[in-house]
C-alpha cells in the first residue's frame, strides 16, 4: 500500500485491469495447474487497484483502518445474490465485519506491526475468505470451461473479475466519503429508500426478463 503514487491517477484502473487480463491469459494456457500462482497474483493486482481507488475517494491509507476496509471490498464483493439489498446486502456485510476491523485496526495500532498470527486478525481474514470464496469459485468454475479456459478465455475471466471489485470498490469509498461529509445514519437512510425502490421496480419485471438482462 505505501508504494501507492499520492496523485491521483485517472488511468490506474485500465492500468491494473490490463494487468489482470493478462494475468488471465498467462493462468489460462496452463488452464487449472497454473491456478495456485495465478490466483493470487490476481487478488493482489485488485488489491492494490482497490486501494488506489480509496486513496481516491480520500482514504489515509497509513491508517490501518482504511487498509483494512481495502480488504473487505473482497467481501462485500462476494455477496450472492439476495431477495432484499436493504436487509441482507451492503450494510449488512458491513455490520457483520465493523467490529473485527475496529479491533484488527486497534491491534496494529497498538502493536505497531501486522502479525499473521494473531487471532482478531485471522477472524478478519476468515470472515472475508469466506466471502470472497464465492467469487473465486465462479472463477474456477468458468475457467475450468475447456472454451473458456484457453489464453483468451482466461484474459476475459479475469478482466471481469478486477472490474466487478473495481465497481464495488468505488461504490463502497464512495458511500464511506459521503458518510464522513453528511453522517452514517442519513446515508444509511438514503441507501435503504435507494435499495428499496430498485428492489420494487424489479420486482414488477417478469422473471424472463430479469433472465435475459
Amino acid at each position: 500500500m505505501h508504494t501507492l503514487p499520492r496523485s491521483q491517477q485517472t488511468g490506474s484502473e485500465l492500468f491494473h485491469r490490463a494487468l489482470a487480463t493478462a494475468s488471465g491469459a498467462a493462468g489460462g494456457t496452463f488452464g487449472l495447474a497454473a491456478l495456485p500462482v495465478e490466483l493470487p497474483v490476481s487478488t493482489v493486482i485488485m488489491l492494490r487497484s482497490i486501494a488506489d481507488i480509496a486513496q481516491n475517494e480520500g482514504k489515509d491509507l497509513s491508517d490501518p483502518e482504511s487498509v483494512l476496509s481495502c480488504v473487505e471490498v473482497f467481501a462485500l464483493g462476494g455477496r450472492a445474490g439476495s431477495a432484499n439489498a436493504s436487509e441482507s446486502g451492503y450494510f449488512a456485510v458491513r455490520g457483520m465485519l465493523a467490529k473485527t476491523v475496529t479491533e484488527a485496526a486497534r491491534f496494529v495500532v497498538e502493536r505497531g506491526v501486522i502479525k499473521e498470527g494473531a487471532p482478531i486478525l485471522l477472524r478478519f481474514v476468515t470472515q472475508v475468505a469466506a466471502r470472497f470464496g464465492l467469487v473465486v469459485t465462479q472463477k474456477v468454475a468458468a475457467q475450468a470451461l475447456p472454451v473458456v479456459g484457453a489464453l483468451g478465455g482466461g484474459a476475459a475471466v479475469n478482466y471481469a473479475f478486477i472490474e466487478h471489485f473495481q465497481e464495488v470498490a468505488r461504490g463502497h469509498f464512495t458511500v464511506r466519503r459521503l458518510e464522513r461529509l453528511y453522517g452514517e445514519d442519513k446515508i444509511r437512510t438514503l441507501y435503504d429508500k435507494i435499495a428499496q425502490q430498485l428492489f420494487q421496480v424489479r420486482s414488477t419485471v417478469p422473471s424472463h426478463r430479469r433472465d435475459s438482462e
